[in-house]
Parts: C-alpha cells; structure tokens; sequence
C-alpha cells in the first residue's frame, strides 16, 4: 500500500472492500501478521536510555508466542469472553502481551497508572474486573504502594499478577509484595506466563467482531473517567483503515517509536495494532515513553541509531523537540510524525517542520470512535491546520442541530457545525449508562452516529477543519470565541513554551478570555510584555485576553495534553475571591470540579454577619455553592 492521496483514495478503498476480509479479532489479525513475517522484528524495548543501544528484542512469531501464552494464563485463571482483565502498567512488553492476550481471552480494562487509589477502586468495581495486572513493589515506582491498599475494596477481584521489572535487569531479584487480602490469588506474571502453551490458543470461547475487546477510559483525570466499551471490529476496522491511510509508513521494515502511553488508545492503536497488523517493527522507549528521563533530551540520538521512520505524539512534545539541539544526529530516516489529541499550534507546525524536514500529520479521533477518525494523508496534500481526510469505511461530516439536538441540516463546505462520526470503528456507549445521554445523533438515515462533542467544517475536497469544541468556546457577552486564536498568535511570541486560554468567569459578560503560559527555559519575561504582545498579534478584540498569567508548568495529562479543567478550576476560584474582596469580605475559596457533579464551590467566610452578601455577590455566578 502506498498510502492515501485525498478523498478519491479513500472512496476507492471502500469499494475494493477494504474490511470484506477483515479478522474477526485483534488476536486474529496479529495472528495473520506474524504468520506473513514471523522472522522479522515485531517489538523492542529498552529499560533506559542509557541502554537503548542494546535493547530486548521479539520477533513476529515470539511477540504472538508470548500473546498466545498470556491468553493461556488468564484462561487458566478462569476468564470468559465477558471477564474484565484490568491492567495498571507502564509501557512494557508485558503490557501488550496483557492487552492482546487478555482480549483474546476476555475484556482488557485499561487504568492510568498516575490515577491515585480511591479512583483505581472505584474504575475496577465499575467495571467488576476479576483479574489485575499491575507492578510489583520496585525502587522508584510508586504503583504498588497505590494498589495494595484498595485491594480489599474490590470485591470483585480474584487474581492478582504482578509483573517485575526485575526481570528485565539481568541479576536482579525482585521485592516480596507483602500481603493480600485472602479472597485474591496472587501470581508472578512472568513464571505464570512461562508455563502456558505458546503454539496454539486454548481459550474456551474464540472471540468474534461483535465480542467485546476493550474498556478504555475517557473523559479527565479526576473524579470518575467514563468507561468507553469497545468491541473486537471497531479495533480491527480501525487499524485497518489506519494502515490503509498510512501506507508505506507502516510497511514491513519500517521502525516506529511509541513514547505514548499504552493506558492511551493512540500508544495501543497507532503505534501498537496498527504497525503489529502490517509487520513494522515497534519500539517502546523506556516504560515512561517520552516522560522518562532523558527520551525527549536524546530523542534524536534513538532516531539515529534505530532508523526510526515515524513517531506519534501530541503537540507539546513537538514544542519541546523544537528546544532540543540536533547536532550530529542523522535524522534522515524519519518520514512523518502524527500529531493528535489537541490542535497543534500554527507557530509550533511550521517552525518544527522547518528545523527537522519531519512531515507533520495533523489528525484527529477519540476512544469513543476507537482512535483515528480522520488524518492528513502522508501520500497527498496535508493542508497546515487541518486534520485531514476522513478514513476510509468510516462516514464523518458536520450538521446543524436546533436548540434541542434535533437534527436539521448537513453543513454546507466550509460551514462549521457539529462533527458526527458513523461507521464500524463507533463504539457502543459508555459502560456507565448515566454518561450515554446526548450521545448520539438521530439524522434519519438509520444510522449510527455519534455526537462528538467538537464543532468544525469540511471543506469541498474533504478536508476537516476542528474549530472547537463546545466546552471550549469562551462566550463573552454572547460572542462565541475560539481559545486557539489566542494560543496560536502566543506561541508566535520567541519565549513561550506553552499556551493556553480558556474563559473567566465574569459576572458582565459571563466569560472574558485568559491566558496561562509556560516559558521556554531561561526566558525572562513578565505578564504585561506578554499582554503587549498579545494586544498587538490578535485581530480579534473581544479575544485579547483579560489578563495573561505566568506558571512554571503547564498541567498535562498522562499522554501531555493540557488539562483545561485544573486552569479553569484556578480562574474560578479567582473570580469569586475577587468579587468578594472588592466587597471587603474575608473568606477562603474551594472549588471542585467532578465529572458526576459539576463545578462547586465552598466557601468559608471569615464573618458569619456578611452571609447575606456572600450569598448575593456568589449567587452572581453559574455555579452552586455552599457557605460554611
């Protein structure tokens, strides 16, 4: 496959049949991959990067060997087709080897391992998993000492395996994990694993597209993630359609890192199925990926010496590769990276292209939608800010909806409406039933589609234009603006790192625009240079920001996305301390922000006689409240 060039390309595809043939499960297709190339490089991995010169290496036929025996290992421990097999990891070889092993033989839930321990409770008795695999007690990691403690809060739970990161440093035992609670059996990952057969699967129920494959988590990292359940077509389809689009770049030979996490559907799809499907060989860059020590700092060293020809990231790693010095490094072997999971920066795009040569794929997708819903594809145009064409065997536009969600219209090209996405790679809702309100979209055609939250336009070649997304949009006295146009004219500015805006609440005008930077290291500058320079580079008026604040660093998520909620969490508090200080009343601000409630506020006032007037200055605000 060479690749797609445009729309043509992807209509093409879907007539030839492109999924006709497609396996019944993701075990199915790295089970057809291997056969084709079981002598070629499948998987490699690398404790440090110290030691990414000599790295662990599986071909084709181990990595499905080593699949085949964990699928063997959980069906011994009794899982069924609907048996949830959580996993709290960090990239490893273990950690695919539980992923598709465990979907072969029940549903894998993924879990971030940054989460603290109520959550991981709460996440594993929602979706009642019976087997946890997670890490055993090992210097500098903080897993176990997370887990152990909400163990007997799960009573769902019945086996419990422990990978050891010991077993990757020859000489090295590892830790004694200390007590569990009785109802759980307790196994070492590796010897449980060494014991099963690796030549054929013998598992009680051979999965089928329609069985379920995966729960991913969705939705933040605080409070309570939605749980996204997904079934073994949407996985197939949707690295089918992505090696379709990404041709040659996923071809037998070529090296693809993941610095991503594997907890994340693009670390496990893009730079986990989709290259296992077609024979590329895949590195995982220490089990951090790019937060380990050093990845971002020698990236183009490890580019150089493994040949590696395509990488996946979001766009602060980008920004922070542009501060890394090339040097000496022969990085002529890199083809594309892929860019999801926020807009990239107009500024960031361009300087990062011109520095490297690398070509930038700008895409755009959602667990919900499996992973990769659209991309710019490598073989044709990649228009700077898009995020490309649709894939093909999925259906993707934007509508007009009234007031109520109904569906009126398609959008016109170039008209910006809701983006609706239908086709095999769709999931089917949400494990917690609370969260499937709105989810779909009816247009009357008998089909499902789903509402992804996000407003944008296509333009007349098929080209997708994301524009916001309705949580996003700041409304100023009714003017809907585009946070991104305040993010794109600061990351024009030499000494910003980092950008974002999101709205402050304001008693006139609702929400007035901010902004949060993250300078470059060394820079010096102060907030009202950089409020000078924003009055200056943005046309907008109403979008010039009310005030721009400087932090050390930017919060970001466990795959490096900025966390919005935690700077609008600040600016809510400090809009209502503001208030209350214009009015003389002494009090202090909490606000918690949770998926299941909304945004509240506490407050705890200094002087019981000045209730009346807390409660009419807060009351000015959107948010419930409570006087303490």
């Amino acid at each position: 496959m060479s690749g797609a060039k445009g729309l043509e390309d992807i209509v093409r595809a879907e007539t030839g049949g492109l999924l006709d043939q497609a396996p019944e499960s993701t075990y199915e297709l790295i089970r057809r991959s291997a056969q084709q190339h079981a002598d070629q490089p499948a998987l490699s991995f690398f404790l440090s990067v110290d030691t990414h010169r000599t790295p662990e290496r599986w071909t084709y036929a181990e990595l499905l060997r080593d699949i085949t025996r964990t699928a063997n290992m959980f069906a011994r421990m009794g899982a069924g087709k609907d048996t949830v097999i959580a996993y709290i990891l960090p990239n490893l070889p273990e950690t695919h080897f539980v992923i598709w092993g465990g979907e072969a033989s029940g549903i894998v839930l993924a879990i971030n391992p940054l989460l603290e321990g109520p959550s991981i409770a709460e996440l594993l008795k929602v979706a009642g998993a019976e087997i946890l695999v997670t890490l055993a007690p090992f210097p500098g990691t903080d897993l176990w000492q997370k887990v152990q403690p909400i163990l007997a809060d799960v009573p769902s739970l019945r086996h419990l395996v422990l990978v050891n990161l010991a077993d990757h440093i020859p000489g090295m035992k590892g830790s004694d994990a200390g007590p569990v609670p009785p109802h759980i059996a307790l196994h070492d990952f590796k010897a449980a694993m060494l014991a099963e057969d690796g030549d054929t699967l013998n598992v009680a129920y051979a999965k089928s597209s329609a069985d379920k494959s995966s729960f991913f988590c969705t939705g933040g990292t605080t409070g309570a993630p939605k749980i996204a359940m997904r079934r073994h077509g949407n996985e197939v389809a949707n690295a089918l359609m992505n090696a379709y689009v990404l041709g040659q770049s996923m071809a037998p030979g070529k090296v693809i890192f993941c610095g991503l996490p594997l907890f994340h559907v693009n670390g496990a799809m893009v730079t986990g199925l989709v290259p296992f499907s077609q024979g590329a060989h895949v590195i995982l860059g220490t089990p951090q990926g790019y937060r380990g020590k050093d990845v971002v700092r020698r990236f183009w060293e490890m580019v150089s010496v493994h040949r590696i020809n395509f990488f996946s990231g979001v766009p602060t790693l980008y920004s922070s590769l542009l501060d890394v010095p090339i040097g000496e490094n022969d990085i002529s072997s890199l083809e594309f990276g892929l860019c999801g999971a926020a807009p990239m920066p107009v500024e960031v795009f361009r300087s990062f292209q011109e520095r490297t040569g690398l070509r930038i794929l700008e895409g755009y997708g959602l667990t919900e939608g499996t992973c990769v819903s659209s991309v710019n594809p490598p073989a044709g145009d990649r228009r700077l800010g898009s995020i490309g064409i649709r894939l093909p065997g999925q259906k993707m536009k934007a509508v007009v909806l009234d007031d109520a969600g109904r569906y009126m219209r398609d959008c016109a090209p170039d008209e910006a409406g809701l983006i609706v996405i239908s086709g095999p790679n769709v999931f089917d809702g949400y494990l917690q039933p609370e969260h499937n309100t709105g989810l779909w979209v009816d247009l009357g055609d008998g089909e499902t589609w789903l509402n992804t939250g996000d407003i944008g336009r296509a333009d007349a070649d098929g080209y997708f234009w994301l524009t916001g997304r309705k949580k996003d949009i700041i409304i100023r006295g009714g003017h809907n603006i585009d946070p991104s146009v305040i993010e794109e004219a600061l990351h024009g500015h030499p000494d910003v790192h980092l950008a974002a805006a999101i709205g402050r609440p304001d008693v006139y005008a609702g929400e007035v625009p901010v902004a949060y930077v993250q300078l470059k290291d060394g820079s010096v500058r102060d907030e009202a240079s950089l409020l000078a320079f924003a009055q200056t580079a943005i046309s907008e008026r109403a979008a010039i920001p009310k005030h721009i604040a400087i932090i050390d660093a930017m919060p970001l998520t466990g795959v490096g996305k900025i966390f919005k909620p935690e700077l609008r969490r600040l600016e809510i508090g400090s809009a209502i301390r503001d208030e209350l200080s214009l009015a003389d009343i002494k009090a202090s601000i909490e606000v918690d922000d949770s998926p299941a409630r909304g945004t509240e506020i506490v407050i705890h006032l200094k002087d019981p006689s000045r209730r009346a007037d807390t409660e009419s200055l807060v009351g000015r605000f959107p948010f419930p409240f409570a006087i303490r």
